[in-house]
């Protein structure tokens, strides 16, 4: 077994004993134990959007422009990470929550130019003490929906109760036009009380490859103006 995989195991089984007694105990949400629990996706969430925060200040300067232009966090509901849980079909424990439920904590990252979203995934990468466990590239690969955009899970040291706790969350990061066409798509498709119909699901995939075109076509002409300045 390598290392990273050795040291991979040892952070997962950290997370378990600290965060509960008995990982196969059933989560009850109105418990004081989730609640406790959630504060620490909280801590962790809190603490990575301040350093982002301070990331972006230092990277706009540098590049010249906002590359990054928004960032926005967010905690699963209760009820949210319970259903997502049935859906996967995994027993309600604590156990299989810390191993398998990556997006409690969230956060997304939104900037102007495809070329952007590769920058600051290396930006996060270089972050001291950050662990990129999983990287999700629907870039190069949409989802069937026509969903654009390139994800992490990470992990994130904070110190909780006086004891060092590695806490995953994921990462969303998003040019303007995919995160415009992703929160429409999302209210339609998941917010609304009518079901979206088929001829609007197909429109809509259609309009995110039209969306990714734009930002190819958009990234191109900055580019192209670039040299002509610099000429």
């Amino acid at each position: 077994m390598r290392k990273e995989e050795i040291k991979r195991e040892n952070i997962e089984l950290k997370n378990e004993e600290s965060l509960i007694q008995n990982a196969l105990v059933p989560i009850n949400i109105k418990d004081k134990e989730f609640g406790r629990f959630i504060e620490i996706y909280k801590c962790a969430n809190d603490e990575f959007l301040r350093r982002l925060v301070n990331v972006k200040n230092e990277i706009n300067e540098t590049y010249g422009y906002d590359i990054i232009t928004n960032i926005t966090s967010r905690i699963k509901t209760p009820q949210s990470i319970i259903n997502k849980m049935k859906k996967k079909h995994y027993d309600i424990n604590y156990k299989n929550l810390v191993q398998n439920i990556d997006d409690i904590a969230g956060i997304r990252i939104v900037c102007p130019f495809q070329s952007d979203i590769f920058a600051i995934k290396d930006i996060i990468e270089e972050m001291e003490d950050i662990k990129i466990i999983e990287e999700k590239d629907y870039i190069k690969n949409p989802k069937q929906s026509g969903y654009s955009a390139y994800h992490l899970i990470v992990e994130i040291p904070i110190i909780y109760n006086e004891k060092e706790l590695y806490v995953k969350a994921e990462v969303q990061i998003r040019t303007m036009t995919m995160d415009l066409w992703a929160t429409a798509e999302h209210k339609m498709r998941y917010k609304s009380k009518k079901k979206l119909s088929w001829i609007d699901s197909k429109r809509l995939s259609l309009y995110a490859k039209v969306i990714n075109l734009l930002d190819k076509k958009v990234i191109k002409m900055y580019k192209k103006q670039k040299e002509t300045v610099l000429y």
